[in-house]
């Protein structure tokens, strides 16, 4: 792992800067180029709320980031366990960075359950700031610790920082009016402002949260905000941390423009919203509230004046149901749920093939199978998402990338949605969902057309002259039918399950007419325009590495890595899943070795076997954790070499 080495210059000038801080009686400051740090607590410690806000301040320095919040799947865990742990792991660097990180260099461990859940993954030579207070011999027994590990040298590979961080936060809230257990929860706000000096965050934009925040409790601010400053006095004060930490701004890693830090989720709300505008049409949103999709229930909530409707249905069914509806009506309707939602809403997507309306299904995939690991991430939904329905009723398939893609997925699902009349499977998962990185906000410019013409007058005549409205005649271009608002004088048409006869729509049981209605559907989606595949391999590779989804972080990352050490490799990465782009088959076969890694058993790899004769080699990982970069770039060497 590289995240603290610096190039000779630098630490050449971390040591100018060094020398010139000593003389003038102040503290080390060295600079590094990329750092990931990881907070953990029991679910109540505000470990999530803590990373959020040195991420936050992190994107406003100018630094890239990429983040993984990691949390149990209970409201409220058992504290002081394994299974309640609560982490949140923030990668930032002065470069363009693509993941997370593999291994944290500094932990904030805020209890014994929290060190030993995490100790693993740190390399010898990690910080780990540990809070002493929660050290209780009662506390350690709970996780299997005989001794304690402050005391009995099994950190000694570690720089160990132990701080008595609820003693020391209790204190500086000696003067507010507050009870002890009060003042202890702010003891996440102390740790953040040790590590905002350790880093030399900007702190403006935290008080100013935790005002807002705390806006109807201006003494709970106000503690917080102590808290906060104590933290960072702390740091400067105490002589256990000699040395603080700089990493610049990444300015070469972003083209010009205005930026955000953003959630997938943030991002796919801000898709739906931008493709609803776009569209010229109201947003329908008909929604259960299910892990881990329901912040895109949450946000689109808050946006009544850009007429977005957002429903809550008393179940998965009902709310498809009533997205389905909405589309009938002329609205842009989302379904938002996650791989148990998508089993439940399956016959009313089917329907929603019969009918040939637009609808975006949203599946923000998760650990399974069943309630599985409601927030844990998985991309094992594919197949469903290909298959999981009744008859031929086939599906386009997007997928995005990175958190900030799932913006321009959500644009591009829409357009294939309202282009060629179809329901549309947007793939997230957990690790996007709740992921976050930097994102340039478009301008409204750049944001594609997708504007539809509704039907309005009759669009058929028939032998003796009769001009009619024939709901099935289809566009020769898209095989899209005409989308006819109820209501509107002569174009009142039958819907319904059952099979339609091609062009007038009425209820036909006829086998040749159910034949051709059959590869028509399917012709629709086969036709879809979507982009070449576009293929990375600048030596002429003989081995390609093939993703989809979340992986294009962890694979971009492996493959730079085996770039560096000399290897030649190529890559590419598909964001349609149904159909595949043209030139796939054509990519696939220039290669002597494909290898597909999936955060599944293969689904993917079985696809593209079926469909190119191609000999997909899996690597595969259903853990609820993403790849590591090392992991994959291990992977890869080996079929290199193979």
């Amino acid at each position: 792992m590289t995240s603290q080495v610096s190039s000779p210059a630098e630490q050449a000038d971390g040591a100018v800067v060094g020398e010139q801080r000593k003389a003038a009686g102040e503290k080390d400051v060295r600079r590094l180029d990329r750092v990931i740090i990881r907070f953990a607590g029991d679910s109540g410690d505000g470990m999530q709320l803590t990373g959020d806000r040195f991420t936050s301040e992190t994107a406003s320095f100018g630094n890239d980031l990429s983040t993984l919040p990691n949390f149990p799947a209970e409201i409220r865990a058992p504290a002081g366990t394994l299974p309640g742990v609560s982490s949140f792991q923030l990668h930032f660097a002065d470069h363009d960075i693509l993941t997370p990180g593999d291994a944290p260099n500094v932990l904030v461990a805020m209890n014994p359950a929290a060190l030993k859940a995490n100790i693993g993954d740190l390399p010898r030579g990690a910080e780990i700031i540990v809070n002493t207070d929660e050290f209780t011999k009662r506390a350690m027994q709970k996780v299997g610790y005989d001794s304690s590990p402050l005391d009995d040298g099994s950190l000694d590979g570690y720089h160990l920082h132990p701080v008595p961080l609820t003693t020391l936060t209790v204190e500086a809230l000696k003067d507010f009016d507050l009870s002890r257990k009060e003042a202890e929860r702010s003891k996440n706000m102390f740790a953040l402002g040790l590590l905002s000096w350790m880093y030399h965050r900007p702190t403006e934009g935290t008080e100013k949260f935790l005002r807002s925040k705390f806006a109807k409790k201006p003494d709970i601010a106000a503690a917080n905000i102590a808290a906060f400053r104590a933290g960072w006095n702390f740091g400067e004060t105490t002589e256990d941390f000699a040395v603080s930490y700089e990493v610049a701004p990444a300015a070469k890693a972003f083209p010009p423009g205005v930026y955000r830090n953003i959630s997938g989720n943030l991002a796919l709300s801000y898709g739906l919203i931008a493709a609803s505008r776009q569209a010229d049409l109201p947003l329908y949103l008909g929604s259960y509230p299910i892990t881990p999709a329901s912040d895109i229930l949450h946000e689109l909530s808050r946006h009544k004046n850009f007429g977005v409707r957002t429903f809550q249905a008393e179940d998965e069914i009902a709310g498809i149901g009533a997205a389905l509806g909405a589309a009938f009506g002329g609205s842009l309707a989302v379904t938002t749920t996650s791989g148990p939602g998508v089993a439940l809403k399956s016959e009313t997507i089917g329907l929603a093939v019969s009918l040939e309306l637009p609808l975006l299904i949203v599946d923000i995939q998760r650990g399974g199978p069943s309630t599985g690991l409601p927030t844990k991430t998985e991309q094992a939904d594919l197949l469903q998402a290909m298959y999981g329905r009744n008859g031929e009723a086939p599906v386009p398939v997007v997928a995005p990338r990175t958190p900030a893609d799932c913006f321009d997925a959500a644009l591009e699902a829409a357009r294939i949605a309202l282009a060629y009349r179809t329901p549309v499977f947007l793939l997230s998962d957990g690790y996007l969902a709740n992921g976050s990185e930097p994102w340039r906000i478009p301008d409204p410019d750049e944001l594609p057309d997708l504007t539809v013409q509704f039907a309005q007058g009759p669009n058929h005549t028939l032998d003796d002259g009769t001009e009619t409205f024939w709901p099935y005649k289809r566009d020769p271009q898209t095989l899209a039918r005409p989308w006819a608002l109820p209501g509107t004088p002569g174009l009142e048409h039958r819907i319904g399950g059952i099979e339609k006869q091609d062009g007038t729509g009425n209820i036909s049981y006829d086998p040749a007419n159910h034949d051709f209605m059959v590869r028509t559907r399917q012709a629709k989606i086969d036709g879809i325009d979507v982009p070449d595949i576009e293929v990375d391999d600048p030596d002429n590779a003989r081995t390609l590495v093939l993703g989809w989804g979340s992986t294009y972080g962890p694979i971009t990352a492996a493959v730079r890595r085996l770039r560096t050490a000399g290897e030649s490799i190529a890559q590419a990465h598909l964001r349609h899943l149904n159909p595949f782009p043209h030139n796939l088959g054509t990519v696939l076969k220039a290669y002597d070795k494909v290898v597909v890694p999936e955060m599944n058993l293969g689904q993917l790899a079985t696809l593209i076997r079926a469909k190119y004769l191609v000999d997909a080699r899996s690597y595969n990982q259903v853990n609820g954790m993403p790849f590591k970069a090392q992991q994959l770039a291990t992977a890869l060497k080996e079929a290199i070499d193979d």
